[in-house]
């Protein structure tokens, strides 16, 4: 079996857990190898995300590592090699894999969990807002990536918008309510499709008004927590200005949860946050 040249996300947070189990089992690569009757280096291969197992070999090494998780077993399994291709795949070295790591993460979220400090949350963007941010680099990118990533935006938004929608708290700051990317009817439009959708069952968005002073992760311009199936394999991603970056260590999730209930006590109530935003397209 070849290795795989760029491991997604969820195979990568795959192996990563994988490897905290042996860890915490005692054992080496080499004799966990052993147990299992096969080379060390599949094992490292493995936990890296290079090589996929079969749901039997992962059971065999949960049993190895005398793991007694039903649940976080059974969760390891779904990501094991019957794991459907995600629709996000059409765009794999069309866009950055960040991206496609992004979408891979919201698909396999039970509940989603945002902070947002300078930008909307990219799954309530408009077409034209979405397209006014793509235009901001410079150099200008060229206009095909531009409508791809616009189009990838969009398809994104199905996982809360879609048949099988899942539970979304977006906590958004005043300043990027009242950004007025690509001009006055783009942020009109955008905003009047941000309330729109705050008023969805599976949806709850609250703003920060600038009158709130400070709170944590106000330095931190795009937080998503993406809550899994089973707690163990909860992921955070943040923006940085060269790309993704992705969180997993138990202290640093524990470290993000409780900033996110911080952060979610001085937002306004969500009939306020609708009260705020309509007062602002009011102002536009």
């Amino acid at each position: 079996m070849a290795p795989r040249q760029s491991p997604t996300i969820l195979q990568r947070r795959f192996g990563t857990e994988l490897r905290r189990l042996r860890e915490a089992a005692g054992l080496s690569a080499s004799s966990a190898a052993e147990h299992l009757g096969t080379d060390r280096t599949v094992i490292s291969n493995v936990e890296a995300g290079r090589f996929g197992i079969s749901e039997e070999r992962l059971r065999r090494l949960a049993s190895i590592y005398e793991c007694n998780d039903a649940a976080l077993v059974d969760a390891l399994a779904e990501l094991t090699g019957g794991r459907r291709t995600g629709w996000w795949e059409e765009y794999r070295g069309k866009i950055p894999p960040s991206f496609l790591d992004v979408s891979a993460l919201e698909d396999y979220a039970v509940c989603l969990r945002t902070v947002q400090i300078a930008h909307l949350p990219g799954l309530f963007h408009t077409e034209d807002h979405a397209r006014a941010i793509f235009e901001l680099p410079e150099p200008p990118m060229p206009r095909l990536e531009v409508e791809l990533r616009v189009a990838h935006r969009m398809a994104r938004q199905a996982v809360v918008a879609g048949e099988h929608a899942v539970p979304y708290v977006g906590v958004i700051h005043e300043a990027a309510i009242r950004m007025q990317l690509g001009g006055r009817s783009v942020a009109r439009a955008q905003l009047r499709h941000l309330l729109k959708a705050s008023e969805w069952p599976n949806v709850t968005l609250r703003v920060i008004p600038f009158t709130a002073g400070g709170f944590p992760l106000l330095g931190d311009s795009s937080v998503l927590y993406v809550e899994a199936p089973n707690r163990h394999l909860d992921t955070v991603q943040m923006d940085s200005p060269t790309g993704a970056i992705f969180f997993d260590s138990p202290t640093q999730i524990a470290h993000f949860r409780a900033r996110l209930d911080l952060v979610e006590k001085v937002a306004l109530t969500a009939p306020k946050s609708r009260d705020f935003i309509r007062t602002v397209i009011k102002e536009l």
